[in-house]
């Protein structure tokens, strides 16, 4: 109970599979006693690309640009724009960050990328002194849950999906110092019966009510290599 949890969501439709993991996750953890906050990313068309506009004012080297140092520098002067300063907030209030997807190209979605990109800057989620197990956003949990089109069968073949997880899981949330749950992968929902479909579901529910007891994974290579 009062615990915060941030879901970051990222599918075009409400009436998607996504859409109904993102409502079952509201729900439970609200009747938990949780404080839910949603980053709906398509609803609130949010702006992917890392470029100059989110800077106001002065730029610390307007003769060459350079993303990372410029949000760098204007993060300490609290110049970031308005979108990265409320999400950052967002962030830093949640001990429990969802991101929901589905898996595009064996990766998140551009939207979901670009959020990464542009929220999570160096000084706000890393130092580059400070990363990792000293990342500046320890004591929060993360966790991926997402959609895939191909079945667990056919990933299998191409090995293991959590190679996959290792830049997002790894080089993302790690690096900032986040611990990570282990992920939610639904895999196929658009290829699988209805009562499969309602299964899946039932268990995404099942885990959310025991969440709090989870233990973070082993964030080391053996963990997505072995």
């Amino acid at each position: 109970p009062g615990k915060k949890v941030l879901i970051v969501y990222a599918h075009q439709e409400p009436k998607s599979f996504n859409g109904s993991l993102l409502k079952i996750a509201v729900e439970e953890l609200t009747k938990q006693g949780c404080s839910v906050t949603v980053s709906d990313l398509y609803a609130m068309q949010f702006e992917p690309r890392a470029t100059r506009n989110d800077i106001v004012g002065h730029l610390h080297n307007s003769e060459e640009f350079n993303y990372g140092v410029e949000t760098w520098e204007a993060y300490k002067r609290g110049g970031l724009s308005k979108d990265l300063i409320e999400e950052q907030r967002k962030v830093q209030e949640a001990d429990l960050l969802i991101f929901q997807f589905p898996l595009f190209w064996f990766n998140m979605p551009a939207i979901l990328k670009g959020w990464m990109d542009r929220v999570l800057v160096q000084g706000f989620a890393y130092d580059l002194s400070k990363s990792y197990d000293g990342g500046l956003l320890q004591d929060k949990l993360s966790l991926f849950s997402f959609t895939t089109g191909g079945t667990k069968e056919r990933f299998a073949k191409r090995g293991d999906v959590r190679y996959l997880l290792w830049p997002m899981q790894h080089g993302i949330m790690h690096f900032c110092g986040v611990k990570v749950l282990e992920p939610h992968i639904c895999y196929a929902p658009a290829h699988a019966s209805e009562e499969k479909r309602k299964e899946m579901l039932a268990a995404w529910t099942q885990r959310l009510k025991t969440l709090w007891k989870e233990e973070p994974i082993d964030c080391s290579p053996e963990w997505y290599f072995k």
